[in-house]
């Protein structure tokens, strides 16, 4: 099976939110909400993945020494395993925008549930709780 290495964020804001991106149509597990992140490609570590895909998808500006590890997803999908280290962020610059279509909300992680997330990313839930 196929391992597929993507790196995500809870960036927490000054009241203590997450914030949230809906995956847009025509992306698989479309509809659902998910931390911001992306794929790591070759050469990138999971830190620089961040950085980059952070400013493509909101248009915010985050230094590597910013992104705290957290923890990490291990999920079997049906055609690929995915690997995914989780980061916390707490400060940037800029207002995050959904650059791609996506809706994007600030969350707190008691009201997470009220989101229908991909099945990776629901484990993460009960650890952001005790974040806040």
């Amino acid at each position: 099976m196929k391992l597929v290495l993507v790196s995500a964020v809870a960036l927490i804001d000054d009241q203590g939110r997450i914030l949230l991106a809906q995956r847009p149509e025509g992306k698989s597990l479309a509809g659902l909400w998910e931390f911001p992140g992306g794929k790591v490609e070759a050469g990138e570590t999971p830190e620089e993945a961040l950085v980059r895909e952070l400013a493509e998808e909101l248009g915010i500006s985050v230094a590597c020494g910013e992104l705290q590890p957290l923890t990490f997803a291990s999920h079997a999908y049906e055609s690929f395993h995915l690997l995914m280290p989780v980061f916390s962020c707490h400060a940037w610059e800029g207002v995050p925008k959904g650059r791609e279509g996506q809706a994007l909300e600030w969350v707190k992680p008691c009201d997470m549930d009220g989101f229908p997330m991909p099945p990776a990313d629901i484990p993460l839930l009960p650890l952001l709780r005790k974040l806040t």
